[in-house]
């Protein structure tokens, strides 16, 4: 057979030559005649002189541009089965790594599940332990809580669910389980340990509280660096969880993340407060030195920002622990001055007015703290003399709490006093039975030292106590300023620093309440501050806050003292007049007071870059009033400061649903 016949050409109409692909037997059985004549066709050519070997056919025309190159018959076939078949077992086994994956991550995830669901039953016990100081129950609830996150963490990060993680869809929700697990395990191993030597700390109070009252510090100086290094593990865990988008999660697991997110919060606000509390209450009770504290006791009766006016002041000695009551003055005694103590600014000039620093108990009618303790410091020094290492002030609702947790007394007059019965007793029927206002501050101030006392000598339980402090803390009832810097630079950043203006509050707003009467009819006035519309998305998200003011008198008060009706003659007798005060965001458009009649004119400022207005409020007895302004939602939530009465606290919030825009 002939080795020198070339590729076939092109046939009649241009196809590949030979057309066998349809018919490749029949072209197989034909070849071998071709070759057989190619012999005769050599012998016959005339002239011929080469042998057959170099004869070699004219080249056919070149194939058209994108006809095919393969050789016909069966070797193209068996390379199409071949490609085929690769690709079939290239797909099975994708198929069967995508199952064996699938499974082990469905198997991974129920691992997890079932790891974090022992762990919240165990949380169950740990908040009932940690409630009822329980350290036994704590103890044996910890490891628990701990194996299971462990088990959480391990099963939700292994190699395979890191990299599935990254598929589009189910990875957020991969992702988000592992964060939450880790932040879990990370706060159950390195942070809920502390949770256990604060219980241990506290106990019921024996450990650290002498029979004299005196407070041991030495304990909280130990527990104070395993509180800080907690408080900063569960500051982080926090964080890992709040930073989880919700908007890629399918529907069943949005709840717990969320539920997740607000019980690390809570967690790490406790710790937080604890690990400060640690830290800075051993020097403020006199562990280096004596400390000496000015505290202002507010009159709720007759409302100014912070609470209530500065009804009287006291100076309480801390040395090692023990505390001793030094001084004692009616603001009675402290009279009007001329010209401000210190000198004002400008913006306190808008909006306060002189009285700010010329009356004693005006000094709170700022929503600064840190602003009000300077004023009263300096009156102080002016006055009686002597500086001060701090000023605490506190409302009548925080002294029930605390005389709640010491049981009854008696002051020397013979009057009962207990937790139930306190504020009628201090802002209703003193004034009513001693008409003469020297009378009255003799009866506040046996109250006062007779409460000081109980609390002095070691009466209550510790922990009750402590939690009471912590409670009006949170509702804005007690306030606390140190002149030591380092301590100052603490407290300026919590609630219980109350540095509306100087501390790191800018995207809160604050509606603040001054009685205009002066009287002490805001005993019958029952502020309410809600939140009532929250629009969470679009390009200025946005709340309505609202304010509702119900004042409900006895029908015969145009009969009372005037010292209870007061003497400003703003307003008829019996009547309340009040000035409300709004405080926007920084950098905030000003927002005016709106009522269902209009927008209520009144006095705008601004103060730290805060449009404030001023307006104000006239109510007769049975009177209402309500009062809307708008205020933006800054990273998805609205907080609002607001003067503490004695029906509501001091501060209202909302949070947007993560799921928002």
């Amino acid at each position: 057979m002939s080795t020198h016949v070339g590729a076939p050409g092109p046939g009649p109409e241009g196809t590949a030559a030979g057309r066998t692909d349809a018919t490749t037997p029949h072209a197989d059985t034909t070849a071998p005649q071709a070759d057989t004549t190619a012999p005769h066709a050599d012998a016959t050519t005339p002239g011929a002189t080469a042998s057959r070997t170099d004869a070699v056919p004219p080249p056919g025309p070149p194939a058209p541009e994108g006809a095919s190159t393969l050789p016909p018959g069966p070797d193209r076939a068996r390379r199409r089965r071949r490609v085929v078949g690769r690709v079939v077992v290239v797909l099975v086994v994708l198929l069967a790594v995508v199952l064996l994956v699938a499974g082990w991550l469905a198997f991974r995830a129920v691992q997890t599940v079932n790891a974090l669901t022992d762990a919240k039953d165990a949380v169950a016990d740990v908040r009932r332990a940690l409630d009822d100081g329980d350290t036994q129950t704590l103890d044996a609830a910890l490891p628990q809580i701990q194996e299971a996150t462990g088990r959480a963490h391990a099963s939700s990060s292994d190699p395979v669910w890191r990299l599935a993680e990254h598929l589009p869809r189910v990875g957020p929700q991969l992702a988000a389980v592992s964060t939450v697990a880790a932040a879990l395990d990370d706060v159950s191993t390195d942070a809920l340990p502390a949770a256990t030597t604060v219980t241990d700390l506290l106990g019921d109070g024996t450990s650290i509280r002498g029979a004299d009252g005196r407070i041991d510090l030495e304990p909280f100086v130990a527990a104070a660096p395993e509180l800080v290094d907690a408080a900063a593990v569960a500051r982080a865990a926090s964080a890992d969880v709040a930073g989880i988008d919700t908007t890629d999660l399918v529907g069943p697991l949005v709840s717990p993340v969320e539920e997740a997110r607000d019980g690390l919060a809570q967690v790490a606000g406790a710790l937080d407060a604890g690990a400060q509390a640690a830290t800075m209450l051993p020097p403020m009770l006199g562990a280096d030195g004596p400390r000496t504290y000015l505290v202002a006791a507010l009159n709720s009766a007759e409302l100014r920002t912070a609470g209530g006016i500065v009804g009287s002041l006291a100076v309480v000695r801390a040395d090692d622990g023990a505390l001793s009551l030094v001084d004692q003055r009616s603001t009675d005694e402290l009279k009007g001055l001329a010209e401000p103590v210190l000198p004002l600014s400008e913006e306190e000039l808008a909006v306060e007015g002189t009285g700010l620093g010329r009356y004693v108990q005006n000094a709170v009618m700022t929503p600064d703290f840190p602003r009000s303790a300077e004023l009263l410091a300096a009156r102080w020094q002016r006055d009686v003399g002597g500086t001060v290492d701090g000023v605490v002030a506190t409302d009548p609702v925080a002294v029930a709490a605390l005389l709640r947790e010491v049981g009854p007394v008696t002051e020397p007059g013979g009057t009962p006093l207990d937790a139930d019965t306190l504020l009628a007793t201090l802002l209703h029927d003193a004034y009513l039975r001693y008409p003469d206002l020297r009378a009255a501050d003799a009866f506040f101030a046996d109250v006062a030292s007779t409460i000081f006392g109980a609390l002095g000598s070691g009466g209550g339980d510790v922990r009750g106590l402590v939690e009471a402090a912590a409670d009006a803390g949170e509702e804005g009832r007690i306030r606390v300023w140190s002149a030591h810097p380092a301590e100052q630079e603490r407290l300026v950043a919590t609630t219980l620093g109350g540095a509306f203006l100087s501390g790191p509050f800018d995207d809160a707003a604050g509606v603040f309440l001054n009685d205009s009467t002066a009287g002490k009819l805001d005993y019958y006035l029952r502020p309410t501050l809600t939140v009532e519309d929250l629009r969470c998305t679009g390009a200025d998200p946005s709340a309505t806050v609202r304010l509702d003011l119900a004042y409900d008198p006895p029908a015969d008060v145009a009969t009372f003292p005037e010292n209870v009706t007061g003497t400003s003659g703003v307003v008829p007798v019996g009547s309340l007049a009040t000035s409300i005060t709004l405080y926007g965001p920084v950098g905030a458009a000003p927002q005016g007071l709106t009522t269902d009649q209009g927008v209520v004119g009144g006095k705008s400022a601004t103060v730290g870059d805060r449009p404030v207005t001023v307006v104000g409020s006239r109510l007769d007895p049975g009177g209402r009033a309500t009062y809307r302004f708008d205020v933006p939602v800054r990273d998805g939530r609205v907080d609002v400061w607001t003067t503490p009465t004695l029906t509501s606290p001091g501060s209202v919030s909302a949070t947007c649903p993560t799921s928002a825009g």
